[in-house]
């Protein structure tokens, strides 16, 4: 690292302290801090969800990915691609789920189902949440650190510790200090801008590695692998374990059936200023992540080579030494291409990457600290108090709970041994939540009949077939599934648990309407300031791929040249399928397939999109403020759910109707120190 390397590195630390100190003082209540008063628009949300993808984490993990299977994962992959897009473009459970004005996945199902099953998803999910979050910052802290090549240990206060573990206690401090300044308000701006700087960062990374690298000598090193094993051949990759074809069809499955389940990032999901616009921003997220898929492939595909080829075999000295000071051999395996990139890129561009890093460990572990901190406070705490919090207990409440979940998973990185990859450790984390959790929110939106005892069996049976999965695996070597499997199953009998248990205890049809605020209970929304939603006519040309009357011109040809870019790689799968299964294309040819269309369109796209979000984000930030000054402060607004409907709406309801109720409900928040 030189000095200019240095001067990028530090920039992220000064964006992220300045941010927090401007935004703080828009938090003004409850709903400030847990959803931004829902005044994010949809470039905002796209950009600053994407930055929990960003992470040195996810680049680990995408990393081993790469280094296990090339680019045949992402042949299988265009299976799934028109199933994402249009879940995305009709909303699927996002649309209603913001109807419902929820601010917790739990809260909702208060809503839908009972205060007890409340409780029980908060704490399970929030047990659940922080297991899965718990390797996030170690593996983050030690990317950078083998990244930056610090020694394998340093001394602090006369012991000697693994250097990851300091550096991972200051990455969750400064992660603190955003999510305890501003909420979530503080977490969007700070992951806007960070995204925003990204896009722009990854186009110099692109042209660099591909002046270093030549794409014959990558060429020459995916494609030297023994028969089955093929990192350019879909075809010839069948002894390839765990990601391969069977592993995208179970993601397929599982991403579709826990959409949204997973709460990592809970806080985006309600605070769009409308339904149709969190819709639309999770369209918008999907044309960004195109986008930086090719700086991620490049990054690994260049690693892989840079190790492998002989070109370079007298640069490996410094690598080789490195990952052999790693007595973990699992920990050796995930840092051998971070360490790589560490020797292979220039002066400035190191710099680059490593801000890169910092800004995805930033704003993801502090979106992962307010999600799940907040989680606990609001499904666990807030619906068993008989007194209620007033606001400012509330807030305090929720800081503290956070600074808890940063403890713990400062404990948890020090002391687990992981012996999964990571993408599999997510998967069965996951899985002890949304395994059941997934029955419960689809049922809970679309299902009338869907019943609380439904709900209760579908959580219990996920829970107990994922979390005894955990068990299995990690004390037994021969398990024979993996956690995408391990999820996969436990998915499928929670789903007839939960049909089966519904259809039996079913005595009266769940009020839709009500909870989603539709028909005679619209007015409603207005009433407790929510953005109106044009009533959802379907239009014919669009019926296919979920379109309807909240669609602008702008948005339909978004959303239609999206869903038309899937329906082509599908085609090109099948074409290239059946040709395949007829006259096998040699290696050669994958080697040319994969130079255009695995580096070649996804750095035109990264270029696109670099420029397109830059403007659509600069334009949301600035809304967000403006939106933020002009809100109306309502303190009643805080999660607390009265007879199946949220308290600030039960309270406009029965004011609406000059009801002696809503006087008493007045009466008891007063007491508490709330004005209504």
């Amino acid at each position: 690292m030189r000095t200019f390397d240095w001067i990028l590195t530090l920039l992220p630390f000064v964006l992220v302290f300045v941010i927090a100190i401007c935004a703080k003082r828009y938090v003004k209540s409850v709903a400030d801090f847990m959803s931004g008063n829902r005044s994010a628009g949809r470039y905002l949300l796209a950009i600053a969800g994407g930055e929990l993808q960003a992470g040195a984490v996810v680049f680990v993990a995408s990393f081993e990915v790469i280094s296990r299977a090339g680019f045949t994962l992402g042949w299988w992959g265009w299976l799934s691609v028109p199933v994402w897009i249009f879940l995305g473009i009709s909303g699927f459970v996002t649309f209603r789920y913001r109807e419902t004005r929820a601010m917790t996945l739990a809260q909702f199902f208060e809503i839908r189902y009972s205060k007890s099953f409340r409780t029980l998803t908060g704490v399970l999910g929030f047990v659940a949440g922080i297991c899965n979050f718990g390797i996030i910052p170690a593996v983050g802290a030690r990317c950078v650190a083998y990244f930056l090549g610090f020694p394998e240990t340093v001394v602090v206060g006369g012991f000697t510790v693994p250097t990851y573990i300091p550096l991972m206690a200051l990455f969750l401090a400064i992660a603190l200090v955003v999510v305890l300044s501003g909420g979530v308000i503080t977490l969007m701006i700070t992951n806007c801008i960070e995204g925003i700087i990204s896009q722009l960062a990854y186009l110099v990374i692109i042209f660099a590695l591909l002046c270093i690298f030549s794409w014959s000598q990558i060429s020459d090193v995916l494609g030297n692998r023994p028969p089955g094993q093929s990192f350019l051949n879909p075809f010839d990759s069948g002894s390839i374990k765990d990601f391969n074809i069977w592993y995208v069809l179970m993601g397929m499955f599982l991403n579709a059936y826990g959409t949204m389940a997973w709460q990592n990032a809970g806080a985006y999901n309600s605070a769009a200023f409308s339904a149709h616009e969190g819709r639309m921003g999770g369209v918008l997220g999907r044309w960004r992540e195109m986008g930086k898929g090719a700086v991620v492939a490049l990054m690994g595909v260049c690693a892989l080579t840079f190790l492998h080829h002989p070109d370079f075999a007298s640069q490996l000295g410094p690598v080789t030494a490195a990952v052999h000071q790693i007595a973990d051999p699992k920990v050796q395996s995930q840092m051998e291409m971070p360490i790589a990139l560490s020797q292979l890129l220039p002066v400035g561009i190191k710099g680059v990457v490593c801000a890169i890093f910092l800004m995805g460990i930033f704003g993801g572990d502090a979106t992962h600290l307010h999600s799940w901190g907040s989680i606990f406070v609001q499904d666990v705490l807030v619906p068993r108090r008989k007194k209620p919090f007033g606001p400012k207990q509330h807030l305090w409440a929720l800081r503290l709970s956070i600074v808890g979940v940063a403890v713990f998973a400062f404990l948890f990185g020090c002391l687990f041994r992981q012996t999964e990859y990571i993408f599999m450790w997510w998967s069965v984390t996951t899985a002890v939540f949304v395994g059941g959790a997934g029955a419960a929110i689809i049922g809970g939106l679309y299902w009338k009949k869907g019943t609380t005892a439904g709900a209760f069996s579908a959580l219990i049976t996920g829970t107990t077939l994922a979390g005894g999965g955990i068990l299995i695996k990690q004390f037994t070597d021969g398990f024979p599934l993996n956690g995408a499997q391990i999820s996969f199953f436990t998915a499928l009998t929670s789903i007839t648990v939960y049909v089966v248990v519904s259809l039996l205890t079913c005595r009266e049809e769940f009020n839709m309407d009500r909870m989603l605020h539709r028909g005679k209970y619209a007015a409603i929304k207005a009433e407790v300031g929510d953005a109106p939603l044009v009533p959802q006519r379907r239009v014919w040309l669009g019926r296919l791929i979920g379109l309807d009357e909240n669609f602008t011109l702008g948005d339909k040809w978004i959303a239609s040249t999206l869903f038309g870019w899937s329906i082509l790689w599908v085609v090109v799968l099948a074409v290239g399928t059946i040709w395949n299964l007829a006259v096998p294309w040699p290696v050669s040819a994958w080697s040319v397939f994969w130079e255009v269309v695995g580096i070649g369109l996804p750095i035109l796209l990264a270029v696109v999109t670099g420029l397109w979000f830059t403007w659509g984000g600069i334009r949301d930030t600035r809304d967000l403020f403006r939106r933020l000054r002009n809100q109306k402060v309502n303190p009643l607004d805080d999660g607390t759910v009265v007879d199946n409907q949220n308290l600030d709406e039960l309270i406009a309801e029965e004011h609406a109707h000059g009801s002696r109720r809503h006087d008493n409900l007045v009466g008891t928040k007063e007491k508490t120190g709330i004005d209504p």
